[in-house]
């Protein structure tokens, strides 16, 4: 006897399909509110509740305060060590940026929910952001300065030929690399993870024959599930170290 489950539930891409909750236009434009923007937003909304209940400064700091402070003092050593000193001036926008992506990838990691960091067009926005900033500030701070991060001093001038079109090259790979390495790690490990509970779904409904290799399917999801949780926390931390270094060469362009 053979149990068939439904094309969706199995879909291993169903879960990153984008659907309107609320459907929303102005002059052809499309503003619909979707999944997407609703865990974003939820996102936000668990990050600000968080912080705003740990800081509530208990004489006896909770466990949840003390959580809090880890993450403050863990983001600020991360921020001094890759950009210095003045590179605490961007602590907001890492420490923000951090949480915003942690607390994403968090969610979808719980069952039936979105994971928005396994959409290119909101991990590529973060990096656009990111290089926006760098690009921004560097010819704020040091105008036409920050044009030697093209050219590291030191070389030899005829190195300099070859140097400066591979330095560019590598400047304008940066919001590319820093959105597909999100991109791809939350929707590689999503898919696998889909994978491997359909098959060991299918393969319990296919015959008792199958209960051996379905509970080494399943145990082997339960192994990935856990692998992914660290992945998620380990990719919010790569996407915040790599926007400090990048911020560092805009606070020192010619080191």
């Amino acid at each position: 006897m053979t149990f068939l489950l439904p094309s969706v539930e199995i879909d291993p891409i169903h879960q990153f399909q984008v659907s309107k909750w609320l459907d929303f236009q102005i002059g052809g434009l499309d503003l619909s509110f979707t999944n997407a923007s609703g865990f974003m937003l939820l996102g936000v909304v668990l990050t600000i509740a968080f912080f705003s209940v740990a800081a509530k400064g208990l004489l006896v700091p909770s466990r949840l305060q003390s959580m809090a402070e880890i993450g403050y003092g863990f983001v600020a050593d991360m921020v001094r060590s890759a950009a210095g000193e003045e590179g605490l001036k961007f602590f907001p926008f890492v420490f923000t940026l951090f949480f915003f992506i942690f607390f994403a990838n968090m969610i979808g990691m719980v069952p039936y929910a979105f994971t928005t960091t396994s959409h290119i067009i909101v991990t590529a926005a973060l990096a656009l952001l990111v290089i926006a900033i760098v690009i921004g500030y560097g010819l704020y701070k040091n105008g036409f300065k920050f044009f030697k991060l093209f050219a590291p001093s030191g070389a030899p001038f005829l190195i300099y030929f070859l140097l400066v079109p591979i330095e560019i090259i590598s400047f304008l790979a940066r919001p590319l690399t820093l959105s597909l390495r999100l991109f791809a790690n939350m929707l590689a490990g999503h898919i696998m993870l889909k994978l491997f509970a359909g098959f060991a779904v299918a393969l319990v409904g296919a015959g008792i024959a199958y209960i051996p290799v379905a509970a080494l399917a399943f145990s082997m999801g339960v192994a990935l599930n856990a692998l992914e949780f660290l992945v998620a926390g380990l990719q919010a931390y790569v996407f915040a170290i790599l926007t400090c270094v990048y911020l560092n060469d805009a606070i020192h362009p010619g080191h």
